[in-house]
């Protein structure tokens, strides 16, 4: 199967949080680090880097500044050199409890301090050397076992997680990590909790806890009794094995969930490949035949669709569109009109892909009508994460409106109906949006919001206002934005 972007293994960013729960900074002011931040924002994001020597230290990186941490002799610690050097070069230490010891490798020191004194020369590892791992990647993914190379999946009828997946198809295969007193958590897409036997339960209890461990790049899950998540049996069950040491069965990537989305035409059918090459809207229901990956394009802003069958669509001969091609090419780009609550698909002859009396779709018109809209919906986020510029959307301590600007995340609910969405938070109560572009959490009554997913990896929210959802300055969400980008764009 060709990847053309499919299956992008996600880049690891992440936080390192002291033992008094600040991060890592990087300022660039003078290149200097400390440990004062109380939060994850870009100037505490690390890249972790292998020795270009082929040897066992690591490099780490600041996102922000494109520079590397180093050490000196006399323990003095900077983030300056924009190319490794000797100084640069770290061991990583892990401790029984999962958290990260770092040892300079040319001089055998220990990193560690707190807030703007830190430093690598304690010849011992105190409370002050410990660090905890926090993931900075979007949270909602796509988990790939890297033995078996077969994807986790929530088995419903089995009542488990299992890597038997060949694609990561559906809303099944959605993971959420949630991060909860410096471990994570694995969510399903129907929010129950993995136990480390196996077993999904409705609470993050002690044994659905686990320490995360980075090794080559790749994620392993250690439990409370020190052991690690890793597929069992012929059905690559999830759950913790015997192993205290983390070998290839335990390794996993993470990768990039693209949107996945049914379209539903004006005859109010869904479209689909069910009955071979041609895409038609002929299909009452929706399952794996009318379910399609969405991709951007980042250049051009124009999508692809990929189906079930193994072909994106394309644009043939006399308009017509079939899921036939292996590749991406300028026949299997599409440009989006967002319209309300429809789309119209504009395919690259110029026109628009409309549905003929038949039900097969063709990109012949000139103009938009009722045949070229089509209902968009999303189906792979029951449960929703956004995270803007400034940070994730949360709600505010002791309020109904929602921060824009936090390092841990809230995770929303999201119903779907005729071309809109309704968003719930904690405790059950709606989004809505009042006066001067407020945005508040507590509402009885499901306000619609209209989702367009205008870049890769991120969508503006519109209000019944017309307004864009954005963050801003006051860190507070507001529908007061005009157009969808910048600040008005979240990634999902």
């Amino acid at each position: 199967m060709p990847t053309n972007g499919l299956h992008q293994v996600l880049k690891i960013q992440f936080g390192l949080v002291n033992d008094t729960d600040r991060y890592l900074t990087a300022e660039s002011f003078g290149f200097q680090v400390n440990a004062s931040a109380p939060s994850l924002k870009r100037k505490q994001m690390w890249v972790l880097e292998p020795d270009p020597g082929q040897g066992t230290a690591v490099l780490f990186r600041s996102s922000h500044l494109g520079r590397y941490l180093s050490a000196e002799e006399d323990g003095r610690v900077a983030c300056e050199a924009e190319r490794p050097s000797r100084d640069c070069r770290f061991l990583v230490l892990p401790q029984p409890d999962g958290r990260w010891v770092l040892q300079s490798e040319p001089h055998g020191r220990f990193f560690g301090g707190t807030e703007d004194q830190l430093s690598c020369f304690a010849t011992a590892i105190s409370p002050e050397e410990l660090w905890t791992v926090h993931l900075a990647i979007h949270p909602q993914a796509h988990l790939l076992s890297v033995s078996r190379r077969r994807y986790v999946h929530l088995c419903p009828q089995e009542d488990e997680m299992a890597a038997d997946g060949d694609m990561p198809w559906g809303v099944d295969a959605l993971l959420t990590l949630i991060f909860q007193s410096r471990q994570y958590c694995l969510r399903s897409c129907d929010s129950r909790y993995l136990r480390s036997d196996g077993r999904l339960v409705r609470e993050p209890e002690a044994h659905a806890c686990y320490t995360l461990e980075l090794k080559a790049g790749k994620l392993a899950f250690k439990d409370c009794d020190g052991r690690y998540l890793a597929p069992t049996g012929p059905a690559g069950t999830l759950k913790a094995g015997r192993n205290t040491r983390p070998g290839k069965d335990e390794l996993f990537d993470l990768e990039e969930s693209h949107p996945q989305v049914v379209l539903v035409a004006a005859n109010h059918r869904y479209v689909s490949v069910r009955q071979g090459i041609n895409v038609s809207a002929n299909q009452d229901e929706e399952l794996d035949h009318e379910t399609f990956l969405m991709q951007i394009d980042q250049e051009t802003k124009k999508c692809t669709f990929y189906s079930s069958t193994g072909g994106y669509w394309t644009l043939v001969t006399h308009g017509g569109i079939q899921a036939t091609a292996t590749q991406v090419s300028a026949n299997t780009m599409f440009e989006v009109e967002w319209r309300g609550r429809r789309v119209a698909l504009k395919a690259s002859n110029g026109r628009y892909v409309c549905m003929k009396k038949n039900g097969q779709l063709a990109a012949t018109s000139d103009f938009v009508g009722e045949d070229e809209e089509f209902v968009l919906k999303l189906i792979n986020r029951p449960i929703l994460v956004l995270r803007g510029l400034d940070g994730f959307v949360c709600h505010r301590r002791g309020s109904n409106q929602l921060d824009t600007n936090r390092s841990v995340y809230d995770v929303f609910h999201l119903s779907f109906s005729d071309g809109a969405y309704q968003i719930r938070g904690r405790g059950g109560g709606f989004w809505y949006t009042g006066s001067h572009g407020s945005v508040s959490s507590d509402g009885e009554r499901a306000e619609d919001f209209l989702f367009e997913f205008r870049e890769r990896g991120r969508l503006a929210i519109r209000a019944r206002s017309g307004k864009y959802l954005r963050g801003g300055a006051s860190g507070l969400l507001r529908a007061d934005a005009d157009a969808p980008a910048g600040v008005a764009l979240w990634e999902y």
